[in-house]
């Protein structure tokens, strides 16, 4: 069964185009959205087993913004980098290189383990005007309001990556797990909007290349988080948080804003983790007035 998309009427207003661009040995693929003149260019950047999909209903309200969405090595259709494990540094020197070669001085936005990825290559020294942080990271998972879940999900990675390959594919993409996985993030009472979430876990949560690079990025996603890199990003940030998130509850995501030289919180209320697919319009709405003094001529 195909579940329409809450977003599609919005979306199918809005250009896109495939790309692909050769970065650090391997070959990415990315979509841009909007036209070419616009004021504004951003690079949007995924989370954890997802792809560039996963944006689509925020894009779908950023009028007057380009949007250059590319899929995580090992995610989607960009296939792992050669000869190199997928740990966070290796995510973070990708991004940077990426950027580079494909939008240099945009605007960069991350969500969830997209979030990690951003700050480091910006603390890194990434060249943006501008950081906007969806879902922020601001704790470790370990510790957050579903701790328990999480030591449940490193034992399912780990025994995916650890049994016969058949056995352990079969557990990764296995549809039951992932509806769990799905329904325990949804927060909407929406029953058709609850109904499109599980279809695009269903669709693209398992678009993954292989186990490895799904354990390597699991673990990279894990063992760190926004906080280590917050002190060093003295661009101006917008975090964009929720009150109901179960892997960074709202408290830390209060915390983590003072932790930036320059930071910005917008609270949505009423959503958990999936902001991107829950709240797209007051996601947008927040990264619109944020990106408002830029329009004059900043990419």
């Amino acid at each position: 069964m195909v579940v329409p998309s809450p977003y599609a009427v919005r979306l199918a207003q809005i250009p896109v185009e495939r790309h692909e661009v050769t970065v650090r040995g391997g070959t990415t693929s990315y979509w841009v959205y909007g036209d070419a003149d616009a004021h504004t260019t951003l690079v949007a950047v995924h989370g954890y087993r997802g792809e560039h999909h996963g944006l689509d209903p925020v894009v779908a309200y950023l009028d007057g913004i380009r949007v250059i969405s590319p899929d995580l090595p090992g995610f989607g259709e960009t296939a792992p980098l050669p000869a190199v494990p997928h740990t966070l540094q290796t995510y973070v020197d990708w991004l940077h290189d990426f950027v580079d070669a494909v939008a240099p001085g945009a605007v960069i936005l991350g969500h969830s383990f997209g979030s990690i990825v951003v700050a480091g290559a910006v603390a890194g020294g990434l060249q943006t005007p501008r950081v906007i942080l969806v879902n922020p990271i601001g704790a470790p998972a370990l510790e957050g309001p579903r701790g328990l879940l999480t030591r449940l999900a490193v034992f399912y990675y780990w025994a995916g990556a650890r049994l016969p390959t058949p056995l352990g594919e079969a557990l990764l993409r296995n549809r039951l797990i992932v509806r769990v996985m799905s329904a325990s993030m949804a927060k909407t009472k929406d029953a058709g909007l609850r109904t499109f979430i599980h279809d695009q876990h269903d669709t693209y949560f398992s678009r993954f290349a292989d186990r490895d690079v799904l354990h390597e990025a699991f673990i990279a996603s894990v063992s760190h988080d926004v906080r280590a890199f917050a002190p060093r990003i003295t661009q101006p940030t917008l975090l964009i948080a929720a009150d109901r998130d179960d892997i960074t509850p709202i408290e830390a995501e209060r915390h983590l804003q003072t932790l930036f030289p320059d930071a910005e919180l917008v609270e949505i209320t009423g959503v958990g983790h999936l902001i991107h697919y829950e709240k797209p319009r007051e996601a947008a709405a927040a990264i619109m007035r944020f990106l408002q003094p830029s329009a004059d001529g900043t990419r």
